[in-house]
This record gives structure tokens, C-alpha cells and sequence, in this order.
């Protein structure tokens, strides 16, 4: 019991506590605390430490997220942030860049300078440069496979990608340019097979597969037997070619992650649901891809969720792409709808459907003919004398 007090009265003061303990059955209790103690802070390396001080760096972030960096016996903090401030980075850009990826300064000046090249291979100019680092400084300072990174771009370029989806690339899908270009190339091959073999024209190809990378360039990290099976599994559901490409381009190409058991889930839930035959569930897919994408738990809360609202099942069943809004967005549209006299259980869900700024244009629109008057105030009125 008395040793439970003095972790709890004691805690920056535990390696004298640990010495008390001869105890051997103590030490992995002791061991796995993750207070910042006197010790730890003996193993930082002080050089470190003062040279982000210097920077207007925020040492306490660091210690909450990634205080590994600090005992690292070779850092390079003058390196990294005097190549931050030649970018034209200021000084409160610097120290922001540092506290969210302290790791930047483990990274050598050789291998951030080589970085800097790379991306400036599809930015404009060292500003946009800068920005990019400061919204994503933890893919600018994963320094690694750069080689492999600098033939994905050129890769990517000649394939008719614009830089700027390029650089999107980079900074949210970064897994892909470590992929070997020979294994995106392969791919991007694939894609263009199967889009020929499913009825596509040659003419429309460059279009329809720059268009699926933007929207979803993890594509790439699909493996062709993956792909394969895909397509051969929704052709023996009956879906035609056609409706294949269609299926393809509505899901923008996130149908590949999916393996053929869980689409099947899917299917058999939808129909168990909606009690409809093969040929009208096939049409609910048509009208809503997502009765693919989505697992069968998700969607058994969203058609319960808009039960609960009052909604039948007829009304999901004739705009079944309700269901690609979650529950609490439900709910939100359902409030401000009803603010103005609608209710959903009385007619079609259109006016529930769609993105945030389609529903918000939509909603304008009943707002304003909710307001408007039944005449005209200032029109001559035809009174007989």
C-alpha cells in the first residue's frame, strides 16, 4: 500500500523510488508508467532541445506526441529549418512545421534537399512549395524510396495527369510513389484492359482512367487477381458490361477493394431487406452503387436509423441513395426541413438526398417559396366600382 502512495504523491521523482525497490517483481509495473521523469529527461539530448528553443518551438508538443525525437543522439535542426526559411517559410511557420512533425529533424539535409527537388518537379513555385510542406509536413519528410518516388511522378506525367493532381497525390495517397513504377504501370495497363474488355472505347480510355486515378489513386495498391475477380463476380450477378463501367465509375473505382464475399453480403442483406427479386435489386445498385461498397452492418444502421425518422421502407426503396448519408446527417436534414412545414413521411426523399451543397440549394428553394406571398402586393387589383 505504501508503495502505491508515493507513485501517486511522487510521480517526477520515480527513479528514487525504483532504487527502494530491490524487489525484482515491481520493476515491469515501474517499467511500463509513462511519466516524463527526471531520468528521461537526463537522456534528452540538450543540444536538441535548445536548438528548437531557438526556433520558437513548443517543446511540450513534442513531449505529447513524438518525444522519441529528443533522445535521438543525431539531429538536424538548424539543417531543417534554415532549408525551411531558404523556401521561404517564416519563423512561426517553422516552429509550427517542427512541433507537428518533430521527426523532420532526424531527417538528414541530403535527403530533405533531395525531397525538395521532387516536389518541386509539380509545384509551381517555392511558395506553393511551402504551403504543401506546412498542410502535410509529415509526407514531405518521409524521405524515403526516392528514386522509386521521382519515376512515379515522371511516371504520372506522361501519363496526362496535371501537376496538380499530382502533388494531391503526394500529399494524401504518399503510398502509392513508394509502390515500383513497373507495379503502377502494370496496373494502370490492367485498368486499361478491362475497361476495352468491358465494352469502353479506345477514344474515351485516357479520359475515364485519368478521371478514376483523381477520384481514387489507392487503385493502384489493388493487386490484378483482385481486379479479376471483381469484375467476373458482378458479371455472374448479371450485371452487363455496360452496367459494370457504370457501376465503376459511380463507386470511383473503390468496388476493386472490395473482394467478392462482402459485395455478396451485401447483396443478400439488400435483398432480404427490401423483399425484391434479382432484377430490382439489380436496379437499386444502379440507382445506388453504395449497396455494394457499404457492409451490412452499415447498413442495417442507416435503414434503422431512417425508420426511426418515420420513413418506410417504400420511400428508401424509391430513393435509395438516402443511404449514403449517415445517420446524424439524417437527422440534421430532417430538423431543417421540418423548420419549414415539410416532413419527409408525407412524399419522396429528394428533398433529403443528395451533397451537403446540393441539399443547402435545394433547402434555399422551399425556404424561398415557403416566403413567398400567394399575390403580388404591389399588381393593380381589378375591383368593379
Amino acid at each position: 500500500m505504501l508503495w502505491k502512495l508515493l507513485v501517486k504523491s511522487q510521480p517526477c521523482r520515480l527513479y528514487l523510488f525504483r532504487k527502494m525497490l530491490s524487489a525484482t517483481k515491481y520493476r515491469p509495473f515501474l517499467a511500463c508508467l509513462t511519466y516524463t521523469t527526471d531520468s528521461q529527461s537526463n537522456r534528452e539530448n540538450i543540444r536538441t532541445v535548445e536548438k528548437l528553443y531557438k526556433f520558437s518551438v513548443d517543446i511540450r508538443k513534442i513531449h505529447r506526441s513524438k518525444g522519441w525525437v529528443l533522445l535521438e543522439n543525431e539531429t538536424f535542426v538548424e539543417e531543417v529549418a534554415n532549408i525551411l526559411q531558404q523556401l521561404g517559410a517564416d519563423e512561426t511557420a517553422v516552429a509550427s512545421i517542427l512541433e507537428r512533425c518533430p521527426e523532420a529533424v532526424v531527417c538528414s539535409p541530403t535527403a530533405i534537399n533531395t525531397q525538395r527537388e521532387l516536389w518541386q518537379l509539380v509545384c509551381k513555385n517555392e511558395e506553393e512549395l511551402v504551403k504543401l510542406i506546412e498542410q502535410f509536413p509529415e509526407s514531405f519528410f518521409t524521405v524515403k524510396d526516392q528514386e522509386n518516388q521521382k519515376l512515379n511522378i515522371q511516371f504520372f506525367q506522361e501519363l496526362g495527369l496535371r501537376n496538380v493532381v499530382i502533388s494531391r497525390f503526394l500529399t494524401t495517397a504518399s503510398s502509392i510513389f513508394h509502390n515500383p513504377v513497373e507495379k503502377n504501370k502494370q496496373m494502370i495497363r490492367i485498368l486499361q484492359e478491362s475497361y476495352l474488355n468491358l465494352g469502353g472505347s479506345k477514344a474515351n480510355m485516357e479520359v475515364w482512367l485519368l478521371k478514376l486515378l483523381s477520384q481514387n489513386p489507392f487503385i493502384l495498391l489493388n493487386s490484378s487477381t483482385t481486379i479479376k475477380k471483381t469484375l467476373e463476380f458482378l458479371q455472374e450477378q448479371g450485371f452487363t458490361n455496360f452496367e459494370i463501367l457504370q457501376l465503376l465509375s459511380k463507386l470511383k473505382g473503390f468496388l476493386f477493394q472490395l473482394s467478392p464475399k462482402s459485395i455478396q453480403n451485401s447483396i443478400s442483406f439488400s435483398k432480404n431487406a427490401f423483399k425484391c427479386t434479382d432484377h430490382d435489386l439489380k436496379q437499386l445498385v444502379l440507382k445506388c452503387p453504395a449497396l455494394l461498397y457499404y457492409s451490412v452492418p452499415v447498413l442495417e444502421e442507416r435503414i434503422q436509423g431512417l425508420l426511426k425518422e418515420g420513413i418506410s421502407m417504400a420511400q428508401i426503396k424509391d430513393t435509395p441513395m438516402v443511404l449514403e448519408l449517415t445517420p446524424q446527417i439524417v437527422q440534421y436534414r430532417i430538423r431543417k426541413l421540418k423548420s419549414l412545414g415539410y416532413t419527409v413521411k408525407d412524399g419522396p426523399l429528394a428533398n433529403l438526398n443528395g451533397t451537403k451543397k446540393e441539399f443547402e440549394a435545394n433547402f434555399g428553394k422551399i425556404q424561398a417559396k415557403k416566403g413567398r406571398p400567394l399575390f403580388n402586393p404591389v399588381a393593380p387589383l381589378n375591383v368593379e366600382e
